[in-house]
């Protein structure tokens, strides 16, 4: 039986596959393109312990303090159950804090502690690398235009 390596080498010499239409699929080239993007990020933050959705939740924090697990889950387009552990995570780490909301009791808003301001601000610079890497293929318009086509496509 031929080893792994071997295996990968002679898969990378064969013939590439007929896509048929998922060559010219949005949906399929955007999760393609999310797969690369994913494995660099996961390469990139592994020292610090963070998965993209982490990233995401700090940085959202971080700009809108106070806001509330509901106003959270919709801009992540998350379930609030699942949410719940996932700054359940945050707070055994000390990155985040629940405070209970002004009006409603029941509400609790989220607020970056002084370790997560200090995280979040080391793992925006750690983006700022991964987005460089991932945009060297293209021009600054280009980037422009596709972060706006897939805001467009967010949005429907």
């Amino acid at each position: 039986m031929p080893s792994l390596k071997r295996k990968d080498k002679a898969a990378a010499t064969e013939a590439p596959l007929d896509l048929g239409p998922l060559g010219e699929s949005v949906g399929y080239l955007v999760r393609r393109a999310q797969l690369t993007i994913f494995k660099r990020f996961f390469e990139l933050f592994a020292e610090a312990d963070i998965r993209p959705v982490q990233y995401s939740i700090l940085t959202l924090v971080e700009r809108n303090q106070g806001l509330s697990q509901t106003q959270l889950a919709g801009a992540l387009g998350i379930k609030k159950t699942n949410l719940v552990s996932l700054i359940d995570e945050l707070e055994a780490r000390r990155l985040v804090r629940r405070k209970p909301g002004g009006r409603d009791r029941r509400a609790r808003e989220l607020y970056l502690t002084a370790e997560g301001a200090a995280l979040t601000l080391r793992l925006h610079r750690m983006d700022a690398v991964l987005d460089r890497r991932i945009s060297r293929t293209m021009s600054v318009g280009e980037r422009r235009r596709l972060c706006s086509i897939l805001r467009q496509v967010a949005a429907l």
